[in-house]
């Protein structure tokens, strides 16, 4: 049993350590993001 408890206990430290900023997470570079996609779709309907 203290394998499995020492295995859970660095997921979850690994967990708690983990800064990966996803895509749609909300923020500057979700609003760029945003911003991006809506010129391009004025663009093509203009034309």
């Amino acid at each position: 049993m203290k394998k499995q408890r020492r295995w859970i206990k660095s997921v979850i430290e690994t967990a708690q350590r983990e800064t990966t900023t996803l895509p749609w997470q909300r923020g500057t570079r979700r609003q760029a993001m945003i911003a991006k996609r809506r010129n391009n779709t004025l663009k093509s309907q203009t034309a």
